[in-house]
């Protein structure tokens, strides 16, 4: 069986080694960078599954890092799990919306839980199956087939946790979802992630729907809907 690739993007070598040790252990395939350039170059060439990516990166930087892997074909489709010393909501609000997958503040303080965080990714990348392919309303229409999401017409650039989110929404129009619900409708039962993060993909994704960005209302006290 082949093993998942990761490539560590990391110029802090303690931390790098780490990394690679416990994901080693854990049978992933491991490659590592220490600067930007190095990362984009690694990338197109062994096209690894998953990159932990550094945001405070010499040469280029993490956020950059991922804008060119996302918009190079051949990378595009790759997990980015961001990894930043930088915690606040603004920092994690660019880093979603240039499309990581995940974002984990450092320093890590638990191995184990980085590691069940990569596992709910890689599960998260697995098709679903389900009867109906499209959904369209107010001018949305997520296709899950094709896994575009466009809104009048033109396709929403959305990362993969942007495009399951509005999909669990549109599916249900006028039903609110508190922040748990979300969190196991679009990113996965399994997935280990604070309530809060789901206002981070919600802003993200408003700001990508431009002028329909109210179509997805906030419930106070409880969470978001689609409009009815």
């Amino acid at each position: 069986m082949t093993k998942t690739k990761v490539l560590v993007v990391e110029d802090y070598r303690p931390l790098a080694e780490t990394l690679e040790y416990q994901l080693q252990r854990a049978g992933y395939d491991v490659h590592l960078a220490a600067d930007g350039r190095e990362a984009i170059h690694q990338a197109r060439l062994i096209l690894p599954d998953v990159v932990f990516l550094d945001v405070d990166l010499p040469v280029i930087n993490g956020v950059d890092v991922c804008k060119q892997l996302r918009s190079d074909p051949s990378t595009k489709e790759m997990l980015i799990l961001m990894l930043s010393a930088l915690g606040e909501e603004s920092d994690q609000v660019v880093g979603f919306a240039v499309g990581a997958d995940d974002y984990v503040v450092k320093p890590v303080e638990s191995y184990k839980v980085l590691l069940q965080r990569l596992k709910a990714l890689l599960r998260r990348r697995e098709p679903s199956i389900d009867d109906v392919d499209q959904y369209t309303r107010y001018g949305v229409t997520v296709d899950r087939r094709r896994f575009v999401a466009t809104l009048n017409g033109e396709q929403l650039k959305l990362t993969k946790s942007e495009f399951q989110l509005l999909e669990a929404l549109i599916r249900q129009p006028g039903r609110a979802f508190d922040r748990n619900e979300l969190v196991g409708a679009a990113l996965g039962e399994d997935t280990l992630v604070l309530e809060r993060t789901i206002d981070v993909h919600i802003r993200a994704l408003r700001k990508k729907m431009g002028e329909a960005a109210d179509l997805i209302e906030t419930v106070r006290g409880i969470g978001y809907r689609f409009r009815e």
